[in-house]
């Protein structure tokens, strides 16, 4: 398939970044927009070959998107691909109201998408104005949707690929399970025995876990460590008994103070292993392993600076040779005299400031997770911080928190929150931030691991 314009929506921004280097390598031109509004402005400032469009964004949904793109008479023959999470056939039918002319669940795999990409480019989506009203029963509810022939037939066609994609997962889980009751079905003493060992392992197991989540909590900030000139306070809350995310805060040195928060890709075990090994290069103590600090040739300590230390564990921890995995750091080095703040961000949230003075403003720095792209030198920024300023660094668990209707909590309103607990001590900030996100995902609680780590920087007398 030739190189061809291609715009996408996208509200996460690592998504947005892996899939717009899946479709750079293909040859394509990639413009990028975190929601449908933002899209849109793209799509009428430049007419693309294709449109790929996340369904829950905030400002504009997916949905939104696509049938304000269907219903502008010079851009409704634009090939629309819809992906979300969503399998509900509703959410199918929702689409097709919409105009869209395929629809991929996440996750994908870039060959399936690309060939979804070059079926829409080869057939071209014709002009559905004059397309019937449509009337569909399902589950129990009947709809109303405006959509021509070839727009049904392309989403038929994409639901259906989707829907023997995972008939045939099924199968091979019938045809695994049907093996297993063969054999457990052979005599009642070997199930017997069976049903012990299984028995036997699983408390190794949790012994295993516990002992695991144990080494785990080490990676946590000690309960007597103390900067002076500054205030810290912090919650950590993972979502399962092992998590990807960890955070921490020590002096480097009498003068210094490291602070960052970790969050490792995916859950359980292969991500607390990786959150265990990435954490033995975070020490502040000197050693073969730290890439903190180091000893000087004149026997004195040297600090390594945050572009370093990204770079450095880039380099160690490449996804390929670790079963796909990586993570986001937001790693910072205060010199406590003065407040001064160089850090580095690796495709992490950005860090928020409340000034004492008044005012919370968001300091990100673009770039990949590390262990994504090989060979990234990665920006370092500084911020000079004023007596009484605070400074909040957390995981993607804060601000892609979901309510019940799979709304994320957002920037904004952790920017509100920040800004109206300004008044009160750091601690019940921070505890308070907590509670308010615990409290946007009721009644399911969390869906991912919720790190928060706060700081005030109060200038020496």
């Amino acid at each position: 398939m030739a190189g061809v314009d291609v715009v996408i929506a996208e509200d996460s921004r690592i998504q947005a970044k892996i899939l717009q280097k899946r479709l750079t390598d293909a040859g394509h031109a990639v413009r990028w927009a975190e929601n449908g509004s933002d899209a849109l402005v793209l799509v009428r400032e430049r007419r693309p070959d294709i449109v790929i469009s996340d369904i829950e964004m905030p400002v504009m949904t997916g949905y939104e998107f696509c049938k304000a793109v269907k219903s502008d008479p010079g851009l409704k023959t634009i090939p629309f691909i819809m992906m979300s999470t969503l399998s509900d056939p509703i959410d199918i039918i929702r689409g097709l109201d919409a105009g869209a002319d395929n629809y991929v669940t996440k996750p994908y795999d870039p060959d399936y998408l690309l060939g979804r990409m070059q079926s829409l480019l080869d057939s071209p989506v014709g002009d559905t104005t004059e397309a019937a009203m449509l009337e569909v029963a399902l589950a129990g509810q009947k709809f109303r949707v405006h959509a021509g022939r070839q727009q049904v037939l392309n989403l038929l066609v994409s639901t259906f690929e989707n829907a023997v994609a995972k008939n045939q997962e099924l199968i091979a889980t019938n045809q695994d399970l049907s093996v297993t009751r063969d054999r457990l079905q052979q005599s009642n003493a070997e199930l017997t025995n069976l049903n012990e060992e299984i028995s036997r392992r699983n408390a190794q197991m949790v012994r295993d876990l516990e002992a695991a989540a144990k080494v785990q909590r080490s990676l946590l900030p000690a309960a007597d460590v103390t900067l002076a000139s500054a205030e810290v306070a912090w919650r950590y809350v993972p979502c399962h008994s092992l998590a990807g995310d960890f955070l921490n805060f020590f002096p480097l040195d009498d003068q210094h103070a490291g602070l960052f928060v970790v969050d490792v890709s995916g859950h359980g075990v292969p991500s607390s292993l990786m959150a265990v090994t990435v954490g033995r290069f975070l020490t502040p103590k000197v050693s073969e392993q730290s890439l903190l600090v180091r000893q000087g040739a004149d026997g004195g300590l040297v600090i390594a600076s945050p572009a370093e230390v990204a770079t450095q564990l880039n380099r160690l921890f490449q996804a390929d040779e670790f079963s796909g995995l990586y993570f986001t750091m937001l790693y910072g080095v205060l010199h406590l005299p003065s407040g001064r703040l160089d850090y580095v961000s690796s495709g992490h949230p950005a860090l928020l400031r409340a000034a004492a003075a008044g005012g919370v403003e968001f300091h990100g720095i673009d770039g990949f997770p590390i262990g994504f792209v090989p060979d990234v030198e990665y920006e370092q920024r500084s911020l000079q911080l004023s007596p009484g300023d605070r400074i909040y660094l957390y995981s993607d668990g804060v601000t892609e928190a979901m309510d019940k209707d799979r709304e994320p909590l957002g920037d904004q309103a952790l920017a509100d929150f920040i800004a109206g607990s300004r008044g009160q001590p750091l601690e019940q900030s921070v505890a308070g931030l907590l509670e308010t996100v615990e409290q946007w995902c009721q009644p399911n609680g969390p869906l991912d691991d919720v790190s928060i780590l706060g700081l005030e920087w109060r200038q020496a007398e």
